[in-house]
């Protein structure tokens, strides 16, 4: 009769074992072993056979294999998702990447002007290339665009009135909605219009001596259609200049191209806000911009200072790395090549006929077919909006099931389902993750056998 016996001891697997401590540690491999033998204890008082050492050895194996692997991990995006939020939002270029190691391999200039020999600013190394790229007088960078958001109302209408139109109450990822931002800001939110029309003389009308600023919110993630009506930013800001009071431009995506040059809605653009008059604007870093996370504002040189003074930019302020990737990102910007070497760019601006050429290679790899499909470009810009694309659909019983596989791959693919068919979209993929891909195809063609 088979017993608990029969399981050899914790200290006999770590001698047969000791190339798992070597790789792993004493304490690990042990807690690892613990967990195996317990689970073979209950197969066994369930009428399991017992197993062997070398299976038992094997189980721990992959078990400290996994707890090893990190959580934070690279992914292959084949969703057609271009700024995927939980995958990261926008992949980095290859000069952003460089950037960063140049920085965190030791000791930078973040803080000290080599000129001088004393201490300097880290918005320094930012500043000039927002002013190049988008025309403003003055500009910096805080980790986020909320917290971009927070800081402008704390700083400039705390304690004060800050109006804005009904139709702009938004709330973007992560319940992060305006009104709730403006209450933590000290601001007194006064809204105006209705849901899905204010007019001119709505803000007018609620300008009184405690106004501070007039926001504008750009409702990047929906779209309201039908009987509307709202202000043009050139409109509002004439009255605020009228009245002596600024505006504030939350454009959320940071669009600095033209996207209706690629066959999708047009976005508003930094610099066609900074043009209309807008006082200040606020963008996001890791969506259009194509950098990596950060807040940017840029606008009128006396209000990027009060920015700057006030004491919460130290607790939002970037670091190195974000500041190393964004100053490469608005680099290629300033030299015209952010087509070529912004990685969201040339995805939105990837034509048909390549993508196809880029299915077509993983057919050739791996038995499927070639389907029509949309991209979409994802990350609370332009709603609605997509993209034609080709995506490969490899032949599988479960789509569902295959989709689960890829995503235990290594590294992992993220596919879709649609219409019954496992879709991988060769936009998002990256060209240098072509190999790992159709291996991972490989193997889930295999496995449904």
């Amino acid at each position: 009769m088979t017993s608990f016996r029969d399981l050899p001891s914790i200290d006999a697997l770590l001698r047969a074992g000791h190339d798992l401590v070597a790789r792993y540690g004493h304490a690990r491999t042990v807690e690892a072993l613990r967990q195996t033998v317990e689970e073979a204890r209950q197969a066994l008082a369930a009428g399991a056979s017992p197993p062997d050492q070398d299976a038992l050895l094997a189980q721990a194996e992959a078990r400290l294999a996994q707890d090893a692997q990190p959580s934070l991990r690279p992914v292959i995006n084949a969703t057609g998702v271009i700024i995927h939020t939980n995958l990261g939002r926008a992949p980095l270029s290859a000069a952003a990447l460089a950037a960063m190691q140049a920085v965190a391999a030791g000791y930078s200039t973040l803080e000290y002007d080599l000129e001088a020999g004393a201490r300097g600013q880290r918005d320094t190394h930012i500043e000039r290339l927002l002013r190049a790229v988008t025309g403003a007088p003055a500009g910096m960078v805080v980790n986020n665009n909320a917290a971009g958001v927070l800081l402008a109302l704390s700083a400039l209408a705390a304690g004060r009135q800050a109006i804005i139109s009904r139709g702009q109450l938004i709330e973007i990822g992560g319940a992060f909605r305006i009104p709730d931002v403006m209450r933590q800001s000290g601001a007194q939110m006064v809204e105006v219009g209705t849901t899905n029309r204010t007019r001119l003389d709505d803000y007018a009308n609620a300008i009184t001596p405690e106004t501070a600023l007039i926001v504008r919110a750009h409702p990047s993630n929906f779209r309201v259609v039908g009987f509307t009506e709202s202000v043009p930013l050139d409109a509002l800001t004439a009255l605020a200049h009228a009245r002596g009071l600024p505006v504030l431009d939350d454009l959320g995506s940071g669009a600095l191209l033209d996207t209706g040059a690629f066959g999708l809605a047009h976005e508003p653009t930094v610099q066609e806000s900074l043009s209309a008059g807008a006082d200040l604007v606020l963008f996001s870093g890791d969506k259009l911009l194509g950098g990596p996370q950060a807040g940017v504002l840029v606008g009128r040189v006396d209000l990027i200072e009060r920015l700057r003074r006030h004491p919460l930019a130290r607790a939002i302020r970037p670091d190195k790395l974000a500041l190393a990737a964004l100053a490469a990102t608005l680099e290629h910007y300033r030299r015209g090549e952010a087509l070529e070497q912004v990685p969201v760019w040339r995805m939105i601006s990837l034509s048909p006929d390549a993508i196809r050429a880029r299915a077509e290679r993983w057919a050739a790899a791996v038995p499927g077919e070639i389907v029509r499909a949309e991209s979409t470009v994802g990350g609370g810009s332009l709603p609605g909006e997509t993209l034609p694309t080709w995506a490969f659909a490899p032949r599988v019983a479960q789509p569902n099931t295959a989709a689960d596989r890829l995503r235990h791959a290594d590294p992992p693919v993220i596919a879709r389902v649609a219409d019954d068919r496992l879709l991988l979209d060769p936009r998002t993929v990256l060209p240098e993750q072509d190999d790992a891909l159709i291996v991972a195809l490989h193997a889930l063609t295999a496995s449904e056998g």
